[in-house]
């Protein structure tokens, strides 16, 4: 089993062992066997037995999204039929049902009154419609905790992690690895991001602006891991507007970026001839990354031929066709990939595309860097201190000024002010990270923009919940439940 792979059953098997102990006893008091409470799926058949409900419905627990619902209705269900009435409460075994199960089912107080049909009804019974709507309000208020709390879950819309993430994958982002944030825009409409659903009107309003803090973690960002991040950039926060149109969102409404983490606080970093290294130490190269080829065919390539590579859609595209009817691709590729292509009786050549444009700072004094030849430059860490000139200025001056807590910080005639007196030395009040795409030659990431800083690190890639192959049509199933690396 691979470190994270482990660590990840290290955390969840005394979380699944402490659930299945409060079932247990809720099952010996509904005069169930207890041993169902610790085996998978008959377990949840158990609590759909003792409210009521038919166990054939256990298949919506496997059902994406529907089963978060399902699973919120089943435990305050289960808790009514043991005499738990209380919003809170149910709140509480929804989020922390780990913690909160086996405390309310040992309670002396706790008996089974019966399934949900044969429990007694109000004297003044709610109309249909009131359920519902109370049904929705506690289903939404639970699912914003989760959201906000536990795990939230985030679409693949680019292929700038291709192929280690796929556009169309599903996944979890764990909140609980680096800690959640407190809310910083507290007046949000639930579930929504910066506007209301299917249309341009914001979902919040800034009337108040929090300070935002972290919780406790259980790990800190690593080399290797997949972050989801609030990307800094103002041009990132309003892709394809005129910077007329331009607005500057609050840190937790920025939008999400997902790319692996490849730079650390303090590191000295730097990419020569596409490798990229730490401190003088060449960091480990995720197998599925990938770059921007040249291949030229003796013909059209067939499809066939092309999903033997799993190459479609904006991986592969036709440049143009020459005299001698050769056929020109682009193509974003493996290592793996281009050794096997070059093995092919028909293809002619596979030659890499170099990356070009310019990079951050963008600044002259760093003209030469591109994104396969880029620093070195250090990674700024919390009590790090800078001599300020015109290099540090032009690495780091835009992080002072917008990303480092300070009220009032400035540039002016090549000198760094804060609260309007001049500094010849800073010292930075939080850590940075730098992030990258996996697919190089096709990811908008820190070598153009620059350092994420702390507080706009949202949570650790988890796993793929639902994979929907865009291009071909279809589910790929064999990418269900697997692991982010």
């Amino acid at each position: 089993m691979d470190p994270q792979s482990l660590g990840v059953f290290l955390i969840t098997l005394p979380l699944q062992l402490l659930n299945s102990i409060g079932y247990y006893k809720l099952f010996k008091k509904a005069n169930k066997p207890g041993w169902h409470a610790f085996v998978p799926v008959w377990n949840s058949m158990t609590v759909l037995e003792i409210t009521g409900r038919k166990k054939l419905s256990v298949i919506l627990e496997f059902i994406p999204i529907v089963n978060v619902f399902i699973y919120i209705r089943d435990i305050v269900e289960l808790l009514r039929c043991f005499g738990e009435q209380r919003s809170f409460r149910k709140t509480l075994a929804i989020t922390l049902g780990w913690l909160y199960l086996p405390i309310f089912a040992y309670k002396k107080s706790t008996r089974y009154l019966g399934t949900i049909d044969s429990l007694p009804k109000p004297v003044n019974p709610k109309s249909v419609a009131r359920e519902w709507a109370d049904a929705i309000v506690f289903a939404v208020v639970a699912a914003t905790l989760i959201r906000w709390l536990i795990m939230e879950a985030y679409t693949i819309p680019t292929p700038s992690m291709e192929n280690s993430l796929l556009v169309g994958d599903f996944l979890f982002v764990s909140k609980f690895h680096y800690g959640t944030r407190t809310p910083k825009t507290p007046l949000q409409i639930p579930l929504t991001h910066q506007k209301i659903w299917f249309t341009e009107i914001p979902s919040y309003v800034e009337w108040i602006q929090l300070p935002q803090y972290r919780l406790p973690g259980i790990s800190e960002v690593k080399r290797g891991d997949v972050v989801v991040f609030n990307v800094p950039g103002m041009m990132e926060n309003n892709w394809g507007l005129p910077q007329s149109q331009w607005k500057k969102y609050p840190t937790d409404l920025k939008t999400n970026y997902i790319k692996r983490c490849v730079g650390l606080p303090g590191d000295v970093f730097e990419i020569k001839d596409r490798q990229v290294y730490a401190n003088g130490t060449a960091v480990e190269n995720h197998p599925g990354m990938q770059y921007s080829y040249v291949v030229t065919a003796k013909d059209e390539i067939n499809d066939r031929n092309l999903e033997k590579f799993d190459l479609a859609g904006d991986d592969v595209r036709l440049i143009r066709k020459t005299k001698s009817n050769e056929a020109v691709y682009q193509m974003f590729l493996t290592d793996a990939v281009v050794a096997e292509m070059r093995k092919l009786p028909y293809i002619v050549s596979v030659e890499l595309i170099p990356s070009e444009g310019e990079t951050f700072p963008h600044s002259g004094l760093f003209s030469k860097w591109t994104g396969d030849n880029f620093g070195k430059l250090t990674i700024p860490k919390e009590g790090w201190t800078i001599q300020v000139n015109d290099s540090t200025l032009a690495l780091y001056g835009t992080t002072i000024t917008d990303y480092d807590h300070n009220s009032e910080a400035a540039i002016k005639d090549g000198k760094l002010l804060i609260d309007g007196k001049e500094v010849t030395s800073y010292t930075f009040k939080q850590n940075y990270y730098f992030m990258m795409g996996d697919n190089r030659h096709n990811s908008h990431d820190s070598r153009y923009w620059g350092f994420v800083p702390e507080d706009h690190i949202v949570g650790k890639g988890f796993f793929i919940w639902l994979s929907i192959d865009r291009d071909r049509g279809g589910i790929r199933w064999n990418r269900f439940f697997n692991l982010i690396r």
